[in-house]
């Protein structure tokens, strides 16, 4: 079993910033791929960024390129998401997923929601106007 826990959300300004936690209990964390979706009210879950195992991959949406960074750090169990000038229209509930599962090639999986094996329960991010 593997436990997800976010935080880091909150309300920002436009052309805030804010850092995203997530940090993993549970399994060995250096063995899987992380990713961040978000979901805004009305709106199916979207995804954000991921990262491979080992970090050395790393895949953003259109969306947030350029404006977000994803690292982690194994030694501390923790996935990171820095988002950087933030907009209205990145106002959602942010949450983290974990894919450990061996046959998946993360390069082409990581996109895909129903691909990661277990999820925090979000953190809420605001951005005013």
């Amino acid at each position: 079993q593997v436990q997800l826990v976010e935080s880091g959300g909150g309300l920002v300004q436009t052309g805030g910033s804010l850092r995203l936690s997530c940090a993993a209990s549970g399994r060995t964390f250096s063995s899987y791929g992380m990713g961040w979706f978000r979901q805004a009210p009305g709106k199916e879950r979207e995804f954000v960024a991921a990262i491979s195992y080992s970090g050395g991959g790393k895949y953003y949406a259109d969306s947030v390129k350029g404006r977000f960074t994803i690292s982690r750090d194994n030694a501390k169990n923790t996935v990171y998401l820095l988002m950087n000038s933030l907009k209205p229209e990145d106002t959602a509930v942010y949450y983290c997923a974990a894919d450990f599962t061996a046959s998946h090639i993360f390069a082409n999986t990581h996109p895909r929601a129903a691909m990661y094996d277990y999820w925090g329960q979000g953190t809420q991010v605001t951005v005013s106007s």
